[in-house]
C-alpha cells in the first residue's frame, strides 16, 4: 500500500477541520433560531455561528456560507429570514474585517463593531418590515413597534426602526461578549491553525501563497478581478433581462385573465338588464319600478367576480356617460348623473356612439391603473341603448410586483454574494494567483541570468510552488520548471566553456605581453605590476563614485585584463632603441613612440577578427593613448582631460609610477617617495587627479604589489 504524502494528508486535514468550522456555526445559527423562534421571542442569534466562525478563520467565504446557508434553513420554519440573507452576508464580511484586523481585543473596535452591525441589521429588517409587510406583520418587534407607535403617536416606521435596534443592539453584544468568552477559552494553537493556514491549499503551497502575495500586489488589473467583474455584470444582465421577461409574462397572463373575469362579468349583468326600461331608470331613478332590484342583482354579480372593482350601466352622450346603475358602495353616481370621458376613452368616442363593441381601455386617474370593459345593451331591434361597463383595478397586480423584485432581489442578494466571493476565491486560487507567482517567477530568473548561484536559488523556489489545480496553469507550470531547470543546466555547462575560453584568452595575452617584455632587459614583472596597479587605481575610483556611469562591474573586468598589453606596440620596436641604456635621440624617441599607434593597430586588427570581445577596445584604448598627458601635451593625439579614455588614464598613472618606481638599464630606481611626489606632482597636469588620488590613498596595497614583484627593494619601499 502506497503511503500518502504527509503535507497532503495536512493539506486536506486543514479543509476538513475548516469545513467542519463552518457547518458547527451554522448548526449553532439553526438551533438558536429555532429555539428563540418557537418561545415567541424577538432575538433570534441567527448569526452567532457567523460571527463566530469569521472571528476564528479570519476568511470570507467560510463565513460567508455559514451565513447564508444558515438563512435559508432557518426559513423553513421562519420565512423572513431568507430575506436577511443578504444582510447576514454583509454581516460575516464586516466581521472579518474586524477580525483581521485584531478588532476582537480591543475595546473600543468590538463596540465600534457592535454599533455597525447593528445599523445594518436594524435598517435592513425595517426596510423590509415597511416595503413587504406594511402593518401587516405579526411579529412580537411589530406589534411592539404598533403599540409603540401608538402611544407615543409617533410613525410607525420610526417605531420599528428604533425597537429593531434597541433588540440588535442587544443581541450583537451579548454575541460579542460570547466571542470574546471563546476566543479566550480556545487555545492558542487552535486558532492559530485556522489563522496561520489557507482555506483551501490543496491548489498551491504556503510557499506560492506568500510568494504571490508578496509580488501581487504590484499588479494593477489582476485577472481575478477582470473576471469577478465580468461575471458580475453578466449575471446581473442576465436575472435582469430573465427578471424582466418573467414580469412581463406575468402581467400579460394576468391581464389576459382579469380581462376574461370582466367579460364574464358584464356578459351577466346585460342579461338582467331590461332595455325597455333604461328611459324610466334614468329618469325616475330609485323610485323607477324594479330599479333596486335590478341594482341588487348588479351588485351580487360584481361581488361574485373578485377582480371587478367597480360594474356600473351608463348611456353614452355628447356630454359624457349618463350613468344608470352603479355598484359602488362607498361613493355611487346617482342615476342621470352624467361624467365627462376620460382622455384614454376619446378615440373610442365614434365606436361608442355607434353602439359598436369596443377594446379594453388602460386608464390612469384618481381611482387607480383601470382596466375598463365595456358590453352593449340591445334592444329588441338591435340597437344599443346603454353599455355595461366593468373596471378591473391593475393597482394590485403593480404593487404585487414590486414586492416580488424586492423579495427576489434580497433572496438572491445573499446567493450573489456566496457566488461572488467563490468566484473571487476560486479564480484568484486556480487563475490569477499561481499565474501571478509564476510570472513573478520567471522575471527573477530573467533577471539572473549572470548569477549561476541566482539562477539555481530561483529553480528551487519555482518548484517550491507546487501548483496542483489539474488544469493547463498546472501544464503550464509543469513545463516552466522543466524549462528552467533545463535552462539553468545549459547556462552553467555555457558558462564553464565561457570561464574556460576566458582563461586560455587571458593565458594568450600574457603570453604575448611577456613576448614583449621579454624583449626589454630591464621592465621586469612590468605587465603584472601595472595591471596589479591598474587594479587598484579601478577599484578606489569605483569605491570614491567616480565615473559612476562608466566604471561598472564589466569595465573593471575588461580593464584589469586588457592591462598586459598596454605595450603590446613595442613588438615593433628595434631591439638596439628597445634596450638602449643610455638616452634616446629624437630620431629614436619618435620611433619609441610608434609603439602606441602600433598597439592600437594590432588590436584594432584583434578586434575585427573576434567580434564582440569588448575588453579588446579598452585593450586598444591603453595601448593606442597611455601616453597622452591631462593638458594635452602628450603622444600620439594631443588628447587632454576627460576626451582622453578613462582606461588610459588609469594606465598612465600605473604605468609612469612602475617606471620611476622600477631600475632601468639607463637609471636606477627611485625611492617611493620621490616617486609618489612626482605622481603628485603631475596630477592635473600629466595625470587625472582623481586617478591620482586614489592611488595616493591605496599605498598599502602598492607596497604590497612592491614588496610581491621587488623583492628587497619592496621591502625597503614597504618601510
Amino acid at each position: 500500500m502506497k503511503s500518502q504524502d504527509p503535507s497532503t494528508y495536512g493539506k486536506y486535514n486543514i479543509r476538513f477541520y475548516r469545513i467542519s468550522l463552518s457547518v458547527c456555526g451554522v448548526f449553532i445559527n439553526i438551533l438558536f433560531s429555532f429555539v428563540l423562534h418557537k418561545l415567541g421571542l424577538p432575538l433570534y442569534f441567527d448569526t452567532i455561528g457567523t460571527i463566530a466562525v469569521a472571528a476564528i478563520t479570519g476568511y470570507l467565504f467560510p463565513a460567508i456560507c455559514t451565513a447564508v446557508v444558515s438563512s435559508v434553513i432557518c426559513s423553513f420554519f421562519y420565512w423572513p429570514a431568507l430575506y436577511l440573507s443578504f444582510v447576514n452576508a454583509i454581516i460575516a464580511i464586516i466581521t472579518v474585517a474586524f477580525a483581521r484586523n485584531k478588532g476582537f481585543k480591543k475595546i473600543g473596535k468590538l463596540i465600534l463593531f457592535t454599533l455597525i452591525v447593528t445599523l445594518i441589521s436594524s435598517i435592513s429588517a425595517s426596510i423590509i418590515q415597511y416595503v413587504i409587510y406594511g402593518q401587516a406583520d405579526s411579529s412580537l418587534i411589530a406589534r411592539n413597534a404598533l403599540a409603540f407607535s401608538s402611544a407615543a403617536s409617533t410613525p410607525y416606521f420610526l417605531s420599528f426602526y428604533v425597537t429593531s435596534f434597541l433588540l440588535y443592539f442587544l443581541q450583537y453584544g451579548f454575541i460579542c461578549l460570547f466571542i470574546i468568552l471563546l476566543m479566550s477559552i480556545l487555545p492558542k494553537n487552535f486558532l492559530a491553525f485556522f489563522t496561520d493556514t489557507n482555506w483551501n491549499q490543496r491548489i498551491v503551497s504556503e510557499t506560492a501563497r506568500q510568494y504571490m502575495n508578496a509580488n501581487h500586489s504590484s499588479i494593477k488589473h489582476p485577472l481575478h478581478k477582470k473576471i469577478t467583474l465580468t461575471f458580475i455584470i453578466t449575471s446581473v444582465l442576465l436575472v435582469m433581462l430573465t427578471g424582466a421577461i418573467a414580469l412581463r409574462l406575468y402581467f400579460d397572463n394576468s391581464k389576459v385573465e382579469k380581462t376574461k373575469n370582466a367579460n364574464n362579468c358584464v356578459n351577466l349583468a346585460v342579461d338582467f338588464i331590461d332595455p325597455s326600461r333604461v328611459d324610466d331608470f334614468i329618469k325616475y331613478g330609485t323610485e323607477a319600478a324594479d330599479y333596486l332590484e335590478t341594482r341588487r342583482l348588479l351588485t351580487k354579480i360584481k361581488e361574485s367576480y373578485s377582480d371587478v372593482t367597480y360594474l356600473y350601466v351608463l348611456r353614452i352622450e355628447e356630454n359624457g356617460g349618463r350613468f344608470i346603475f352603479d355598484t359602488d358602495d362607498l361613493n355611487p353616481y346617482s342615476p342621470g348623473e352624467i361624467v365627462p370621458f376620460d382622455k384614454e376613452f376619446k378615440k373610442f368616442l365614434p365606436d361608442l356612439f355607434e353602439g359598436k363593441e369596443i377594446d379594453p381601455v388602460e386608464s390612469d386617474n384618481i381611482l387607480g391603473w383601470m382596466l375598463t370593459i365595456y358590453k352593449p345593451v340591445r334592444d329588441e331591434e338591435g340597437k344599443t341603448v346603454c353599455y355595461v361597463g366593468a373596471d378591473v383595478s391593475m393597482d394590485y397586480v403593480a404593487g404585487y410586483l414590486g414586492s416580488f423584485i424586492i423579495k427576489v432581489l434580497l433572496i438572491m442578494a445573499g446567493f450573489f454574494i456566496v457566488i461572488i466571493s467563490f468566484t473571487i476565491w476560486s479564480i484568484g486560487n486556480t487563475m490569477s494567483y499561481p499565474i501571478s507567482a509564476i510570472a513573478s517567477c520567471v522575471d527573477r530568473f530573467s533577471e539572473a541570468a549572470e548569477d549561476q548561484e541566482m539562477l539555481e536559488d530561483n529553480v528551487k523556489l519555482i518548484r517550491s510552488l507546487e501548483i496542483k489545480s489539474g488544469d493547463e496553469i498546472q501544464r503550464l507550470y509543469d513545463a516552466i520548471c522543466r524549462m528552467t531547470l533545463s535552462q539553468t543546466e545549459h547556462i552553467r555547462d555555457i558558462r564553464r566553456l565561457s570561464e574556460s575560453t576566458l582563461t586560455m584568452q587571458d593565458g594568450l595575452i600574457i603570453t604575448m605581453a611577456d613576448m614583449v617584455e621579454n624583449r626589454d632587459s630591464d621592465t621586469g614583472a612590468h605587465v603584472q605590476k601595472t595591471s596589479a596597479y591598474v587594479k587598484i587605481i579601478v577599484e578606489g575610483l569605483k569605491k570614491k563614485g567616480y565615473y559612476p556611469q562608466k566604471i561598472t562591474p564589466k569595465f573593471m573586468s575588461d580593464v584589469v585584463r586588457s592591462a598586459p598589453l598596454h605595450d603590446v606596440g613595442k613588438i615593433n620596436i628595434s631591439d638596439t632603441i628597445l634596450n638602449k641604456p643610455g638616452k634616446l635621440t629624437d630620431e629614436e624617441f619618435a620611433i619609441m613612440k610608434t609603439h602606441t599607434t602600433a598597439g592600437k593597430e594590432i588590436l584594432e586588427k584583434a578586434i575585427s577578427t573576434v567580434q564582440g570581445e569588448n575588453y579588446l577596445k579598452e585593450a586598444r584604448n591603453m595601448a593606442a593613448y597611455h601616453h597622452e598627458r591631462w593638458d594635452g601635451k602628450g603622444y600620439p593625439e594631443g588628447l587632454h582631460g576627460e576626451v582622453i579614455p578613462l582606461s588610459a588614464r588609469i594606465m598612465a598613472v600605473a604605468d609612469v609610477f612602475d617606471a620611476l618606481a622600477s631600475p632601468r638599464v639607463y637609471k636606477p630606481a627611485f625611492p617611493l617617495e620621490k616617486a609618489l611626489a612626482i605622481l603628485q606632482e603631475g596630477s592635473g597636469s600629466q595625470f587625472d587627479p582623481k586617478c591620482v588620488e586614489v592611488f595616493m590613498d591605496s599605498l598599502s596595497d602598492v607596497k604590497m604589489v612592491l614588496r610581491k614583484y621587488n623583492g628587497d627593494n619592496g621591502e625597503n619601499f614597504a618601510e
